[in-house]
């Protein structure tokens, strides 16, 4: 997705101008191009026109808010996702999380802070193995060079932390993984991020693979986490 010729661009939309300034500095600093807009109707039509690595909402702004304009991104396109709230109670981190976000932070948040996790999900979104291969079984593909998911041939859809997740188990077929087990092995993440996060990643996978319904790959194993399936 981000190509290493040019720099990373990164789209705010933060309706406080302080805020906004604020971060376009911080960001600018570690050298990648910002575009700031004050609402979510703004953010859309942002990413409709122009390559984008990471949307930074606000989740109170007017017109349209961070959480609509997060629907529609995810309708349309599979740029990650960061969510910056007042909000912070578990709901509401559960509710950003499955309507498509890929990380959440709650203010007052460090502006560093915020840096390493556009960071880490710009190396994640944009991460290839050498050893390139197709991973999955029984009409699940997993490319890992693509960096794509595809079911019967079809491109399915996903975010950054969803392919993530789905190549981490997927690369040890049987294995039964618990919920710390992936937050590590798939994001990285600190000890603040919640393990029921991997449930509603788990939940959306399946959604966009499971056509009928049924986890077919993506299985539970109950008092543990979760393991992709073996070939059968």
């Amino acid at each position: 997705m981000t190509s290493t010729s040019a720099p990373v661009h990164v789209l705010v939309a933060e309706d406080d101008p302080k805020q906004a300034e604020l971060l376009r500095r911080y960001l600018e600093h570690e050298g990648w191009s910002v575009t700031s807009v004050g609402n979510g109707r703004e953010a859309v039509d942002v990413v409709r026109r122009r390559n984008v690595d990471v949307v930074v909402l606000d989740v109170m702004m007017p017109l349209v808010d961070g959480l609509d304009a997060c629907r529609v991104l995810r309708f349309e396109s599979d740029v990650p996702i960061i969510f910056v709230t007042a909000r912070s109670t578990e709901d509401d981190l559960l509710l950003g999380l499955e309507i498509g976000a890929d990380d959440y932070i709650t203010k007052p948040y460090s502006p560093r802070e915020l840096v390493a996790r556009i960071r880490t999900l710009v190396r994640r979104s944009g991460w290839a193995p050498q050893e390139t291969e197709v991973l999955g079984w029984g009409g699940l593909e997993i490319d890992l060079r693509r960096h794509e998911i595809r079911v019967d041939g079809r491109t399915v859809s996903v975010t950054p932390k969803e392919f993530a997740l789905a190549a981490a188990l997927a690369r040890e077929p049987g294995r039964a993984f618990n919920r710390l087990d992936l937050l590590d092995a798939a994001f990285g993440f600190d000890h603040d991020v919640l393990e029921r996060t991997v449930d509603v990643h788990i939940g959306n996978l399946r959604r966009k693979v499971d056509a009928d319904g049924e986890p077919r790959w993506f299985l539970t194993v109950y008092g543990v986490g979760y393991a992709f399936a073996e070939e059968r």
